[in-house]
Parts: C-alpha cells; structure tokens; sequence
C-alpha cells in the first residue's frame, strides 16, 4: 500500500507524518519529530535552514528504517522568508527569519517613495504586515540582490535541496505581496519598484505537480525510501485549510490555530476593494484555485513565549487548566499590536501594557494564560465580524483546525463569543491536508471534497455550543477602549 509522507515545519518544531490510505480511513504516523527556531546572529533573527534541511533526511532514514520503501512526499512550512541563490545554486546568505526587526517601518518607507498601499492591494490582495516578502526584500542587501540568479521561499529551498529542481509554489508565493490576482504571474511594477526581473523567480508551480524522484546523490545513498515529490501547498495555511473537515450543507469558515491564528474563509473569487484592504484582509492563493481570505491574527506565540519565558516546565494543558480557574477578562490586551509581535519578554510586555491601561496585572502563569485566551477570543469576534461583513455571508460553523484545536477553554470561549457552534480538529490539519494533496495527486482520492469526507471520518470534530456572555456590555466598553475598534455593535 502506497505511503504518503508530509514533512510539515512550522515556526516552532517539525514532523515527518506518513499516512495510509485504508478504505474510508486515513491512518496517520508520526516517524520523526524536530525542534524549530530562529536564532540570533549579529543582532539579526535567522532561520537555521541546513539544519531543517538535515532533518528532513533523518526523517526519511527512519521511514526507510521502519520498512518504507516507496511514499510520496510534499513539504510545507510557514510562508514570507526566503532564500537568495547564486547561478550555481549556492545560497548567498542565511535565511532570515520574519520576526526580525529589519523590516521595522520599511513599508512606510516603500509606499511613501515607490507605490501607494492602494495600488499594491489592488494588484495583489494581499494584507500589509511589516514582515511581507516584499518589504523584506526592499531592504535587503542591494548587492546581493544584484547577484541573485533564484529567489526560493522556504518550502521550495528545500524541494530544491531534495530534488534539484527549482520552483515557486503558487500557495506560498502569493504570500511574497508580489503575485497579481488578474494575471496569476508576478507583478512587473512591484518587482521594477524592488529592482528585480521575473527571471530571478522560478516557475510557478501549483499544487498536485509531480516533481519526480529524488536528486540522484541522494537516491544513490540507498538510505531513504523510493519517493515521487510532490508539490503540496507548500504554506502551511494552505495546507490546514485543504485538512478543515466541511462540508458543503452548512456555511462555514474556519481558524488555523498554532503560532498565528488565521481566521478566514474559502472563496473562489479574491475580495481586494477598499473595504477589504481596511480591514487589512488578504487574498492568499489556496489550493485548486480558491482563495484564502482570510486575517493574520497574533496565535499561540504569545502563550508559547510566556511557557519559554517560565522556563518551559508548565505543559500548555496545564496553563490553560490554570487559566480556566481565573476570572474571566480580568486583563486584556491588543494582540495584534506590533508590540506583540516580537518583544524581548512577553510577559513583561504584557504587565506593561495592562499596568498602561489601567487594568489588573496579570502577576501568575494562570493569570497571563487567561488574559492571552480571553484576548485571543475578543479578536477573533472581531475578525468574524469583519468577515461576515465583508463577504455578505452569515457563518452557521467555525472550524478550528492545527495545535489550537486542542485548547477546550479558548475553543468555548470563542463559540460563547461568537455565538456559533465551533467544531474543532483534526490538531494535525497541516500535514493531514499536505497529505490529501498527494492522495488526490496519485489517484487515491478524486478530489479535495472527497478529500475532506475522510478527513471527517477519520478524525471525527469535538463540537462546541455557546453559552451565553454575562456582562456583555461592559466588556463590550472595556475592549473598545484597549482595542479602539468599534466593538459595541457585534457583542450586542
């Protein structure tokens, strides 16, 4: 029986997943594990790519140790960073990593001297965030850039690495602010304003694209199982997005939840007028041809930081069933608030921000753990009414999918919040829609309803009904003030 293997890497550790198809049931196996994160060098951030890399084949021993000896394989990763190669392939530099500050008021800079904000939405859709490809590239090295012959996000350097094969897959691409909606290719006038030329891209390549065996120095080694690559939607969005179990009876959207939380829906248009570029909504590229709009919304990085920051020994289930013992909105705060994004301590910032507003400090694990989830599920009412606002449809599911899904307080309290019904999981979406993309690839499955219709089977949802929000309106009031969003109406 045909295995397929998702290298699935995120922000904060990696996994090789291998799957079997049996009948109705997609079985899943986890084959290696790896720890992920940025590190300091010189004062800036960076990713430690050949290390992923290295990981990557250790994987692939352990599934050839473990009897695999022929799979498919897709990789997807988070989405932005990139990789600059020489014309011999050579990598030019270390791959910087999103949260460095590089990038602090570079946007500003490009639309006040290059193109406006509007004219950039127009063509791609894409929200503004400090740490958008296309500002990164803005201020890189000039010189560098001048002897770039490919620039390759994460995901494609590392198909590259596996198979020697460049390209850039579309999913992720579209996160670069670089692609234009009307004619699917990069944007001439966005790459004039950066100094760069199509050429310096690979192809773009969709998801499902067969990209052959592995390079012949790796194959020839014998240590790794027989395996046709193929292209998954290399971001990890993407991917968990194609892994959301819906079905098409009932109105849905649905959260990825794990070190950003994206709340959004799938469309088969993009929505890029003015009214969605205020709200700061993106049109990121999904698989089959839809579009995920969606919102960028501060996730689990916030509590992953203050677990780090307590020296790592809480398990995030015990945070949150301290935090279930506190009172609730007792302290809140903006976490979308570049302040947030990456502080030298996160719970510092936190105290910070509540001593500034006038609001209890959170001065316990439980405390900050409660403070992060209430925060958490007032911005996601905020972003559902924006989106039901935006697109004109009124959502009766919200599915949330990816690490979140297993957090049973901040999952009741969005449903209370929002007043919907929330069904969470699978927890493994990510690799499990990496890996429906290889089973629609080589035939296994017909298509991504299908697709979806196991997932569902195979890992059946924890449903979540609301339950109603004492004091409404004054919470209503106090999240207006730290926020300074009109949020009165949709808690009313």
């Amino acid at each position: 029986m045909r295995v397929a293997i998702a290298v699935d890497i995120g922000a904060s550790s990696g996994r090789l997943v291998a799957a079997t198809l049996r009948g109705k049931q997609l079985e899943l196996n986890e084959i290696h594990r790896f720890g992920n994160a940025f590190m300091d060098k010189d004062g800036h951030d960076y990713w430690d790519i050949d290390t992923l890399f290295q990981e990557i084949l250790i994987g692939l021993q352990k599934a050839k140790a473990a009897g695999i000896r022929t799979c498919t394989l897709g990789i997807d990763t988070w989405g932005v960073d990139y990789a600059l190669l020489n014309s011999f392939g050579e990598r030019l530099h270390d791959v910087y990593a999103y949260r460095d500050n590089r990038t602090s008021g570079a946007a500003d800079r490009l639309h006040q001297s290059l193109v406006s904000r509007d004219f950039v939405y127009a063509k791609t859709g894409i929200q503004e965030l400090s740490f958008n490809t296309l500002y990164q590239l803005y201020v890189h090295d000039r010189q560098q850039l001048d002897q770039t012959d490919r620039i390759l996000l994460v995901p494609d350097y590392l198909y590259y690495g596996l198979t020697g094969k460049m390209i850039n897959e579309s999913t992720n691409a579209s996160t670069t602010q670089l692609l234009n909606l009307q004619t699917r290719e990069f944007d001439p006038d966005l790459l004039k304003a950066l100094g760069l030329k199509r050429e310096q891209f690979a192809e773009l390549t969709q998801p499902g694209t067969d990209l052959g065996s592995l390079k012949a120095e790796l194959a020839a080694t014998g240590d790794y199982p027989e395996c046709s690559v193929i292209v998954a939607p290399t971001h990890d969005t993407a991917s968990a997005v194609v892994g959301v179990p819906a079905k098409t009876d009932r109105s849905w959207a649905y959260i990825s939840s794990g070190t950003w939380s994206l709340l959004g829906a799938e469309l088969n248009e993009p929505l890029n007028g003015d009214e969605a570029r205020k709200a700061n909504y993106t049109n990121e590229w999904g698989a089959y041809g839809t579009f995920r709009f969606l919102k960028n919304i501060m996730g689990l990085w916030m509590i992953q930081e203050v677990r780090r920051e307590h020296g790592g020994s809480h398990h995030f289930a015990e945070l949150a069933e301290w935090a279930e013992r506190e009172d609730a909105f007792r302290s809140l705060v903006p976490c979308n608030d570049e302040r947030f994004l990456n502080p030298r301590s996160m719970t510092d910032e936190i105290v910070a921000f509540c001593q500034e507003s006038g609001q209890p400090v959170p001065d316990t694990p439980g405390r900050l753990a409660r403070c992060i989830f209430d925060s958490l599920a007032l911005t996601y009412l905020d972003a559902m009414r924006e989106l039901e606002r935006l697109t004109g449809q009124t959502y009766e599911v919200l599915h949330i999918v990816g690490g979140g899904s297993n957090n049973k307080l901040l999952s009741q309290l969005t449903a209370d919040l929002l007043g919907i019904e929330v069904r969470t999981g699978p927890s493994e979406a990510t690799a499990i829609g990496n890996i429906a993309v290889q089973l629609i690839a080589d035939g296994s499955l017909t298509d991504i309803g299908q697709a979806r219709q196991v997932i569902a089977d195979s890992f059946p949802p924890t449903v979540y009904h609301p339950s109603p929000v004492s004091n409404r309106h004054d919470l209503a009031e106090r999240w207006q003030r730290i926020t300074q969003l009109t949020l009165k109406e949709t808690l009313q």
